[in-house]
């Protein structure tokens, strides 16, 4: 069993990996549709807590996949799931970084890299949206989402206070009304 659940890591993580143009959050949809809805190795809050604490922990946010890892097949799923993720993607970097240095002042490569900026906007768009139905299971958690949305959108003010504004509020309101 253990070794079947280390070889899917390694293929779909590998696979993921090398599509993640805008990094980690842009595979993000992907990642939660193959490991809740169809491998079924978690449920949504589980995604959600582990996505966010791959995105808060010091270090590249590709290390979600490395506690998806942890949590499905202990330091040998961590070894497996850290190896699929950051293997493929420096060999393509590599490989990359080649051809920039060779063909990086030709017009063609600048109309390539203008086509690949919003393919990566949107697939960090669409990120956005799967973690908001992920994690938003109630009224507290929707407002939260809305209004951090509206404050990245329309000030210059870093989401950081967001979330120290809403922790706040989720624990006030924990006290003060208890089993809500």
């Amino acid at each position: 069993m253990k070794s079947d659940v280390l070889l899917r890591m390694a293929i779909d993580f590998s696979i993921l990996s090398l599509v993640a143009i805008g990094g980690a959050n842009a595979i993000a949809p992907e990642m939660h549709r193959q490991l809740v809805d169809v491998l079924h190795w978690m449920d949504d809050a589980e995604f959600a807590n582990l996505f966010a604490l791959g995105q808060v922990a010091p270090g590249p946010n590709i290390m979600v996949l490395s506690l998806v890892g942890w949590k499905m097949a202990g330091l040998s799923g961590l070894i497996v799931a850290t190896l699929a993720a950051l293997v493929p993607t420096c060999a393509l970097a590599w490989v990359t970084g080649r051809f920039v240095s060779r063909y990086g002042r030709a017009a063609w490569f600048d109309s390539l890299k203008a086509g690949l900026t919003p393919i990566a906007i949107g697939l960090v768009l669409s990120s956005s949206l799967v973690m908001a139905r992920a994690a938003d299971h109630d009224a507290l958690g929707f407002l939260a989402t809305a209004a951090t949305a509206a404050l990245v959108l329309f000030t210059a003010i870093n989401p950081i206070f967001a979330l120290g504004l809403f922790a706040g509020a989720a624990a006030l309101a924990a006290t003060m009304w208890p089993g809500v």
